[in-house]
């Protein structure tokens, strides 16, 4: 089985402007990402799919390959839909967030694996512990309902930004410490199949998907099937000048 990992990199960001260039410790954002994917097992397939010149001249700059994609790309999955019509002997396509620059490698590994063990599965993606009750409230924190779900992951039923699954009873701190996890955190990083990625680029949003604006119930309605695995923390991304600069000082505290 074939195996491509791709860092969807898009220019615009709203948050922090162009954030995929900013610089931390005298590297790029997107370069940093890219070395930690080269990190994982499945390392020596690393292909950044970008949407401005900008950032392929980055990639040049550090060595990396790319591959030119539209900036009208509605989401990263459409955008590595892309990515697999011109790799048609790739089985499966793992999507690192071009923002993830401090991402485990060994959870790309997971993934992966994931995948390769289970055949009939259309996507896998990420999942960690959920323990406070604050972030359990947090519609910012997307949680995964798992069906059968034990202390590694499982099968996933929902996706929410509400706190769920409802616990009738009162959501406790006690409840969130116990294993297996009452709750989990999903974590944007995922692996889908080829079949999966042409379907998903030809399939208008789903309602569950408009509703709670997250892309992965279209898949969890059409009846796909995701798996999830586990990681016990979730690496920041940045998304915010503040973000940034807490991972120049984490580089500094290391370096």
């Amino acid at each position: 089985m074939k195996i491509q990992i791709v860092i969807p990199a898009r220019l615009a960001s709203t948050r922090l402007p162009e954030k995929l260039l900013c610089q931390a410790g005298g590297t790029s954002v997107l370069h940093h990402t890219f070395k930690a994917a080269c990190r994982s097992k499945y390392g020596q397939q690393v292909v950044i799919a970008v949407d401005d010149q900008r950032l392929a001249d980055e990639c040049d700059r550090f060595g990396g390959r790319w591959i030119m994609t539209s900036v009208h790309c509605p989401s990263g999955t459409d955008r590595i839909a892309e990515v697999a019509r011109q790799m048609p002997d790739t089985d499966v396509f793992i999507n690192v967030q071009g923002d993830e620059p401090e991402i485990d490698p060994q959870v790309i590994d997971r993934l992966g694996d994931l995948m390769t063990q289970n055949p009939t599965a259309d996507m896998a993606t990420v999942g960690t512990p959920l323990r406070s009750l604050e972030r359990y409230s947090d519609p910012s924190c997307v949680k995964i309902v798992m069906a059968h779900g034990d202390k590694e992951g499982g099968r996933a039923i929902y996706f929410s930004r509400s706190p769920v699954p409802h616990d009738r009873d009162g959501m406790t701190p006690e409840k969130l410490a116990a294993e297996p996890p009452a709750a989990w955190h999903h974590l944007g990083i995922y692996a889908y199949r080829r079949d999966f990625l042409a379907w998903f680029a030809d399939t208008v949003p789903s309602p569950l998907e408009m509703r709670e604006r997250l892309e992965q119930l279209r898949a969890i309605e059409a009846g796909k099937t995701i798996l999830v695995t586990r990681t016990e923390s979730a690496a920041p991304g940045i998304d915010t000048a503040a973000d940034l600069e807490a991972f120049r000082q984490r580089l500094a505290q290391v370096g």
